[in-house]
């Protein structure tokens, strides 16, 4: 049975955010032969449609206010109620971001709907969709699959490939037009902590420190590797106890999970928590400089050694790679 399945596009300072591409490759796993709607909601976004279609999205519905510029889980869930109720879509597939871990289990409350969320990879397709996702801290994964009602899942970020864009394809663009009313919350000024650059929890390449790098300025060397290799810098949460960086960097049970291509952890022990949040990278590198530290079990290369000596010497290394590539 093929299924009509709704995605949010996020959207991030005027731009849209990479899960949302990975959200429609899951969604085209979801609905088998069905279609698959985009769904962006803000102040000014329609221009962003067609690159959704273009990520392959079979159509695009868009709800534009002035109070929904920035998010809020009143404005937005009124927003996307409004879409499924003209939809009436089988399933809906959300990014296990900030903004999806909030707003979707708002709408499953409001949809009498069960929830699938942080689902890591899809098996299957049409009816015998499975959503596998961690449990215990990553230490095991279930298999999920919903027998009947809406499936509504999250998917978290750099674990499901996107399609491949393709700039001929087309598609309806609509407009919905939604009342936004009785907001308990109003947005008045955006603070950001954040540093420039890549977004942690999209970034393939992340180089982590913890209380090794033993001060704030110790994090230069690793901001440094992480501008050569495109990437982003983290910290665990000790580091952040420390005051060596903002809590917004941190990795870990309480803080962001990541599941890059490259996890480059320097002056990290590895506690459970912080291994919680990175476990699942595709490829660790893991320096320290004691040898039994508990990163090391879980690294696929470590390096015994001090992160001050080592760190610019790999970053040396990788601006000469980079160079004659």
């Amino acid at each position: 049975m093929s299924k009509k399945v709704l995605v949010l596009g996020e959207v991030r300072e005027g731009s849209l955010r990479n899960v949302s591409f990975e959200a429609i490759a899951a969604a085209k796993k979801v609905s088998g032969s069905g279609e698959v709607v985009g769904v962006l909601i803000g102040d000014a976004v329609a221009n962003l449609a067609q690159e959704l279609i273009q990520n392959g999205a079979d159509r695009v519905v868009t709800v534009e206010h002035p109070h929904l510029k920035q998010y809020t889980s009143d404005g937005f869930s009124q927003a996307f109620i409004a879409v499924t109720e003209q939809e009436q879509p089988e399933a809906i597939v959300f990014g296990h971001t900030a903004l999806g871990k909030d707003l979707s289990p708002k709408l499953a409350s409001k949809l009498q709907s069960g929830l699938v969320s942080d689902v890591t990879d899809i098996e299957g397709e049409d009816d015998a969709v499975v959503f596998i996702r961690p449990i215990y801290s990553g230490k095991a994964f279930e298999k999920v699959q919903v027998k009947e009602g809406l499936v509504f899942a999250t998917i978290r970020p750099n674990n499901i490939a996107p399609l491949a864009k393709d700039e001929s394809r087309s598609g309806d663009v609509s407009s919905i037009s939604v009342d936004i009313t009785n907001l308990r919350t109003i947005i008045k000024e955006v603070v950001r902590k954040s540093t420039d650059g890549v977004d942690l929890s999209e970034a393939k390449v992340v180089v982590a420190g913890g209380r090794g790098v033993k001060s704030e300025d110790g994090f230069a060397p690793l901001k440094e590797l992480a501008n050569v290799l495109g990437g982003a810098v983290g910290a665990s949460r000790g580091a952040c106890d420390a005051d060596y960086c903002d809590y917004s960097l941190q990795i870990g049970q309480t803080g962001k999970v990541v599941t890059p291509d490259l996890y480059i952890a320097a002056g990290i022990s590895g506690a459970i928590q912080h291994l919680a949040g990175m476990s699942n990278s595709k490829v660790i590198v893991a320096i320290n400089k004691d040898p039994e530290a508990n990163i090391f079990k879980v690294a696929d290369y470590g390096i015994v050694g001090d992160l001050f000596e080592v760190i610019p010497m790999l970053t040396e290394e990788f601006k000469k790679l980079l160079v004659n590539a």
